[in-house]
C-alpha cells in the first residue's frame, strides 16, 4: 500500500519523529542526589594542645608583621554546605590583618579564613635569591 501522506498537516522532521521516542526522565533531579549522596566529605580533626600552642605563636608572628602583609600558606577546614563534614583546603594567602572580634584571618581578594579551622600555617619567607618556605 502507498504510504499516505496528508493534505492538510506539514510533514514532520526526522529530528522531530525521534524525539518522540527519546528516553523519559521520570525522576527529574534523581541523578544529581544520588552523585550528591556518593560525594565523599571528610571530617574535622582537633588539634592537640601541643599544635594550638604552635599555631597561637605562628598568628602571633603573623600580627607583629601585619603592617607587611606577609604571605603565608594556609591549611584550613572548609565546611560542605549540604552535608556533615567537608574538605581540608591549602591555600596561599597574602594577609592583611587578623580580625579579633570576628575571630577569622582577613586575605587579599576577600578571603576569610576562621581561626577556629585553621589546622597549620606555613610562612612565606622572602629573600632577595628566592622566596623559601619557613
Amino acid at each position: 500500500m502507498p504510504r499516505h501522506v496528508s493534505l492538510t498537516r506539514k510533514h514532520m522532521s526526522n529530528y522531530d519523529r525521534a524525539a518522540q521516542f527519546s528516553p523519559f526522565a521520570a525522576l527529574t533531579g534523581y541523578e544529581d542526589c544520588i552523585r550528591e549522596a556518593a560525594r565523599l566529605t571528610d571530617e574535622r580533626g582537633a588539634l592537640d594542645p601541643d599544635e594550638i600552642e604552635k599555631l597561637d605563636a605562628r598568628l602571633r608572628q603573623i600580627d607583629a608583621r601585619i603592617d607587611e602583609r606577609p604571605e603565608v600558606i594556609v591549611t584550613y577546614f572548609k565546611p560542605d554546605e549540604l552535608k556533615d563534614g567537608g574538605e581540608y583546603v591549602t591555600a596561599p594567602l597574602k594577609i592583611k590583618e587578623i580580625d579579633r572580634i570576628e575571630g577569622r584571618l582577613v586575605a587579599d581578594g576577600g578571603v576569610c579564613v576562621p581561626i577556629e579551622d585553621i589546622y597549620y600555617i606555613e610562612e612565606l619567607c622572602q629573600s632577595k635569591e628566592k622566596p623559601y618556605i619557613r
